[in-house]
């Protein structure tokens, strides 16, 4: 009998250029999908910070949020100077930022300012020891605010006619990024980019033009990949479309992808990225924190302090090989039970 034939074309796991482990730090910016990675970094307990100026999907509010770190918030930055003329609006009883997503906004103005001024100040000393950077390319499709002629990260349901959408081209992409990307190369030397595109289709405007936004994404990828030092690329696009390709893996939108979907993208990620110690020490942590989400009947029996204990005991020889690792949560819950 011959050899069964397949009926998927499954993207090879490539040898990664670089491996992460829990000593290092990651910060994600990017669309929502990038909200599915970090909270399963998070949860897998590496020190991870995500969108700390809320999600953002085209590649200048990305920059302009890096360069917003870097240098301040409305200074004068390569992506073509601030925000000018009210950086802030009052719109649907909500004050808004355009740099940032609408989970900042708030009723009161000194409210917006202040929850903005605590993730800044969060994410810039987050930044310092940041080893490793993620990024992930929503779209190529920008809105550009027609009092300021600068591109907006988010429209907060204002009129459209106050905008004018157009797309970025290759060039303009990569030259965006490249120039934030350089100096902060500059302000961490160690520092590895992974760039990726995100699966998540933009279909607004159709097919055929989400297609051709996603195209000047990962040219503009694969053009910083070339021309920047410890600049990578991971398929995570390629890995939904061309490897999963079936309407089984999507939400019930047909646009996200479903939780079935994420898990074999982060698998995939895992395979990529992380040496064998660290795969192994996420298989202990997923071990321990379903133990935490069991539920015994009758917590306060002998045989479930025994259980309680045996996870204090993996929790202990986790933290006592890997410092980095912090079960702080778990740990509490479990000594609860012991008596």
């Amino acid at each position: 009998m011959g050899v069964m034939k397949s009926f998927r074309t499954v993207l090879p796991t490539p040898r990664a250029p670089l491996a992460l482990t829990h000593a290092d730090r990651l910060l994600l910016l990017g669309s929502c999908f990038t909200e599915h990675i970090g909270a399963r970094l998070q949860a897998g307990k590496f020190s991870t910070l995500v969108n700390p100026q809320g999600i953002v999907y085209n590649p200048v509010s990305m920059a302009r949020s890096l360069e917003n770190l870097l240098w301040g918030e409305f200074s004068i930055r390569p992506t073509g100077g601030r925000i000018e003329n009210s950086p802030y609006i009052e719109l649907n009883g909500l004050w808004h930022s355009w740099e940032h997503h609408g989970v900042f906004s708030k009723p009161e103005r000194a409210d917006l300012l202040q929850g903005m001024a605590a993730a800044q100040a969060e994410a810039q000393a987050f930044l310092q020891k940041t080893s490793c950077l993620l990024l992930t390319l929503g779209t190529a499709d920008v809105f550009v605010l027609r009092s300021t002629g600068v591109v907006v990260a988010n429209c907060h349901k204002a009129p459209a006619s106050w905008f004018e959408q157009r797309r970025l081209s290759v060039a303009e992409t990569t030259d965006v990024l490249a120039n934030v990307l350089q100096p902060l190369k500059k302000l961490l030397p160690g520092l590895q980019v992974i760039l990726t595109v995100s699966p998540v289709r933009h279909l607004r405007n159709g097919f055929v033009d989400n297609q051709r936004s996603k195209a000047v994404l990962t040219l503009a990828a694969a053009a910083l990949c070339d021309t920047l030092p410890d600049v990578h690329y991971f398929p995570a696009y390629e890995l939904l479309l061309d490897d999963l390709r079936d309407y089984r893996f999507y939400a019930a939108d047909m646009v996200h992808p479903n939780e079935t979907a994420i898990d074999y993208i982060w698998e995939y990620f895992v395979e990529t990225w992380f040496p064998a110690d660290t795969r192994e020490r996420l298989r202990q942590i997923e071990k321990i924190l379903a133990a935490l989400r069991h539920r015994p009947f009758n917590p306060d029996t002998a045989q479930h302090r025994a259980f309680a204990a045996r996870q204090l005991e993996a929790i202990q020889a986790l933290e006592t090989a890997c410092p980095e690792i912090r079960l702080d949560d778990e740990k509490k819950y479990f000594l609860s039970f012991s008596g």
